[in-house]
């Protein structure tokens, strides 16, 4: 029998433990806004756990600090890796901890999709950096996200969000908005033509501003593979993956006054989709 309710109410750890200790095999699907993630226990034992790029237990410490969201439990035969041979008190102790350590850095770093940006008085005095602080600081180029720069550094949001933290306390980086926040909601907006052929022109337009640059078969690869998710399942959430792809070769190739132009343009085909009943030509 399936089980489903809302985080607002009842906590992932408290919901784990309780579906835990009746021993049922099955899955959780945790989703909250455009994000989505999968916790499968096996009689009752958590074994692996997926969100996003992360995958065992890093991927329930994430999920576990999500405030708000809705979850469905699915019983029945699992068939993943197992990620994760921790206990599941030991792991529901350090989810439990990472939430209480969260409202604290929540304070200054609300959100991971917020965009770290420098300070002026940053550059004023000198400082001594720990090898995470200065991964950070060296992939921090005012338009990725806490999240971005995680993946970069093979950190999990978390761990960076605690090293921003520390940043911001000293002095040297502040917070400037969600990364395309706007864009996710108006995406949802459009049809699944529509979509599809704002994808096209996306890829278009990064494969003319990265022709020449020595990454540039690297780079249209790497868009690609988003675009092909598009074309199977033309979703706000698909098309956001090849925005993001796209982004990034553009500012590799050109750098990121050029990507921040490049992000204005998909902007304006993004309105003028949303404003539309049909898909824009190109």
């Amino acid at each position: 029998m399936a089980f489903q309710g809302s985080l607002a109410e009842l906590p992932l750890p408290d919901i784990l433990q309780l579906v835990a200790v009746s021993g049922k095999t099955g899955n959780f699907t945790i989703q909250n806004g455009r994000d989505t993630g999968r916790i499968f226990l096996s009689e009752g034992q958590i074994v692996h756990a997926e969100m996003d790029r992360l995958q065992g237990e890093e991927a329930v410490y994430e999920l576990a600090i999500w405030p708000e969201g809705d979850f469905l439990f699915t019983p029945g035969e699992v068939s993943v890796p197992t990620t994760i041979s921790k206990s599941n008190t030991s792991l529901l102790m350090e989810a439990a901890r990472r939430i209480d350590e969260w409202q604290v850095l929540a304070k200054r770093v609300p959100s991971t999709g917020m965009v770290p940006v420098f300070t002026e008085e940053g550059g004023t005095s000198p400082v001594t950096l720990s090898p995470g602080e200065w991964a950070v600081i060296r992939r921090t180029d005012e338009r990725r996200s806490i999240e971005e720069i995680a993946y970069a550094i093979s950190l999990s949001p978390f761990e960076t969000a605690k090293v921003v933290y520390g940043l911001i306390t000293n002095g040297l980086l502040a917070l400037s908005g969600e990364a395309h926040g706007g864009h996710q909601e108006r995406l949802g907006t459009l049809s699944a033509e529509q979509l599809t052929d704002l994808t096209l022109r996306i890829q278009r337009e990064a494969k003319t501003l990265t022709a020449g640059h020595d990454r540039a078969t690297a780079f249209e690869a790497d868009i690609a593979a988003t675009v092909n998710t598009v074309r199977q399942t033309p979703t706000a959430s698909s098309v956001q993956s090849v925005i993001e792809s796209a982004e990034r070769a553009v500012s590799s190739a050109r750098g990121p006054n050029q990507a921040r132009a490049f992000i204005h343009q998909v902007g304006e085909w993004i309105n003028a989709g949303a404003g539309s009943s049909t898909p824009s030509g190109t």
